[in-house]
């Protein structure tokens, strides 16, 4: 399946979808496609934003570009990384016979099929400003994500749990 048809399929079967990623084998290469996918569409999705904050501060946008930049496409992977790790001994803890790879997978996975979520955030972001309503957007991005992230782990490290 494509990614973009992948991602739509996430929305009704997360844990079904990383496991499918799964089965396609141990791809390293796969997985920094996922994260550093992700990673652009966090930076895409904070442009509305940044040119709210260079407009409202006077501050020339390629400066704010910059360390955006720096912080999302550089830092935010390795960030991710860390997570996946800490997430891989914590499932091992509670006796799940997943692999790191999975972890990864599962993370870098939800991350990715969640950014058009994060796109809706930037645009609530950039054109609403701060209030209720981008709270309550950022609240449901986190809530889906951490539903894919879950879903995945739990359908990597206890297959057998997972539904049909």
């Amino acid at each position: 399946m494509s990614v973009t048809r992948d991602m739509a399929a996430t929305w009704r079967r997360p844990g079904q979808v990383a496991a499918r990623h799964l089965e396609r084998g141990a791809s390293e290469p796969r997985l920094l496609a996922f994260v550093m996918g992700g990673s652009l569409l966090m930076f895409v999705a904070q442009w509305p934003r940044l040119a709210r904050e260079s407009h409202l501060s006077g501050t020339p946008m390629g400066e704010i570009i910059g360390g955006e930049i720096m912080r999302l496409i550089f830092l935010l992977p390795l960030f991710l990384y860390l997570i996946a790790l800490l997430s891989h001994w914590v499932m091992r803890g509670l006796k799940g016979q997943g692999t790191a790879f999975a972890a990864r997978l599962a993370l870098f996975w939800a991350f990715l099929a969640s950014g058009p979520l994060l796109l809706l955030v930037g645009l609530v972001s950039g054109f609403v400003g701060p209030g209720m309503q981008l709270e309550m957007t950022k609240l449901i991005y986190w809530l889906v994500f951490l539903w894919f992230w879950s879903a995945g782990l739990r359908a990597l490290y206890f297959p057998k749990q997972e539904p049909a």
